[in-house]
């Protein structure tokens, strides 16, 4: 067995890739089993399932984008927003790569210091840039701009992904199943003060977690964009950089199916 720090800003990306990966493709094998109906059908919808594993989706974002841990994490603290405000939506083979792309422009955006454009974004993602910006600006939308979450609901999903791992590799000494030992000066500074759990949404207030087992949806006061927000998100969709990074020699496996 291997043993992960009990901070989750600590923990290792390639390790954390591996308990998210898990994660996802137990999901999307459970939700692939569900008919799909027509008025289920979403932006974030494939023709067909892409040719690549959610693993090495991953593996490949975190090698050309240097996301960061939370990043990473904060996708299925998303996942939850919208499955709680969609109750139709779900994470199966046609929708978890776009939703993981679009997941990652937009929380790298809104956490980080540094990003990279939505062109070189897209081009890893293996879709369009323009296709990349429609379901940025879907993506923010279903989310209700909730970008932030607290670091101790962080450290609930990251407990969980450890505990329900499909081969019980992982343990981590000391952890509760929230909060934890919590670093200061972690590569992410969440918001801990507009995001506090609050009066939830009337319509959200007794869905239960997708991702955390058993455990209640946690989610905050409706707060809408502000125009700073919407100018932001404006202009990244649109930035271009004067000479854009390459990605080096590396196969397109989506760009065909998604």
């Amino acid at each position: 067995m291997e043993e992960l720090p009990a901070d989750f800003a600590e923990v290792n990306i390639d390790s954390l890739v591996l308990l998210i990966a898990d994660m996802l493709e137990r999901l999307m094998s459970h939700n692939d089993l569900i008919p799909l109906l027509p008025e289920s059908l979403t932006r974030f919808h494939s023709r067909s399932a892409p040719g690549i594993t959610v693993l090495d989706y991953l593996r490949r974002i975190v090698r050309f984008t240097n996301v960061e841990t939370s990043c990473l994490l904060i996708a299925l603290y998303y996942i939850d927003q919208i499955c709680a405000r969609m109750p139709l939506f779900t994470l199966s083979s046609l929708t978890c790569h776009r939703f993981i792309i679009a997941s990652i422009t937009v929380s790298s955006k809104g956490l980080c210091d540094t990003f990279c454009t939505n062109s070189l974004y897209a081009k890893v993602g293996g879709i369009s840039v323009t296709e990349l910006n429609v379901l940025e600006r879907e993506f923010l939308e279903k989310i209700d701009w909730r970008l932030m979450c607290t670091r101790d609901v962080l450290q609930e999903y990251y407990v969980n992904l450890v505990r329900t791992h499909s081969t019980g590799q992982f343990f981590v000494v000391g952890a509760h199943s929230s909060g934890g030992s919590i670093s200061s000066d972690s590569d992410v500074e969440m918001d801990t003060t507009q995001s506090r759990p609050t009066t939830p949404d009337a319509h959200l207030r007794n869905r239960t977690s997708t991702i955390l087992i058993d455990s209640p949806l946690v989610t905050e006061v409706s707060r809408r964009p502000t125009i700073e927000q919407n100018m932001a998100f404006s202009s990244f969709a649109a930035l271009q950089q004067s000479q854009d990074p390459t990605v080096e020699n590396e196969p397109d496996p989506n760009r065909r199916t998604m």
